[in-house]
């Protein structure tokens, strides 16, 4: 069984985590509010700057080529805030992710070394036992290993599938001004 030294290391181990996880997240939702407090200055000053621009207008044909002109720029700021939300979001999430993976592994190399003392310590005749309690842990860890494997390659195909959809996004903004022009 564990020691009261043991387990007081444990403790503090997992509070060490759990602080180095929540200064993580905190760090996320930093990044998050300076990207939202910079879209919210450029959204401003792109306003204000509009505005001017509508108060020169001299004829129709002038305002409808202004406001076409500013269709492009939005649509590429509205692609370019997308992709540092999902950077700052797979950024985090990809610090906490591997921070579980570390505690489960040294939860694992734990659990097996109980499992080994309780063996090395098991009374006469509990072999069979003890062989079972090994069986159900190596198919527990392979199972585990198999979930994260699958989440891994979920994750992976998930950012694929945004990294497309974000480069399509950006072809499709820079074609349709292109296109109007015609």
């Amino acid at each position: 069984m564990m020691t009261a030294e043991q387990m007081i290391a444990a403790q503090k181990a997992n509070m060490e985590t759990l602080f180095g996880l929540t200064e993580k997240a905190f760090a996320g939702v930093e990044k998050m509010v300076e990207l939202n407090m910079a879209a919210a200055k450029a959204a401003i000053a792109d306003t204000q700057s509009q505005a001017h621009a509508v108060m020169n207008v001299k004829d129709v044909q002038e305002l409808l080529a202004l406001q076409a002109g500013y269709l492009q720029p939005l649509s590429e700021k509205a692609v370019a805030f997308s992709r540092h939300v999902y950077e700052i979001a797979s950024t985090t999430g990809k610090e906490f992710a591997d921070a579980v993976e570390a505690k489960t592994s040294e939860a694992q190399k734990s659990v097996h070394g109980l499992v080994d003392s309780v063996s090395k310590n098991a009374p006469a005749g509990s072999e069979s036992a003890m062989a079972m309690m090994k069986t159900a842990m190596s198919a527990s860890q392979t199972a585990i290993e198999s979930v994260q494997k699958a989440v891994k390659q979920a994750t992976e195909a998930a950012e694929a599938n945004l990294h497309a959809m974000a480069t399509s996004n950006v072809a499709t903004a820079t074609a349709k001004p292109a296109s109007r022009k015609r």
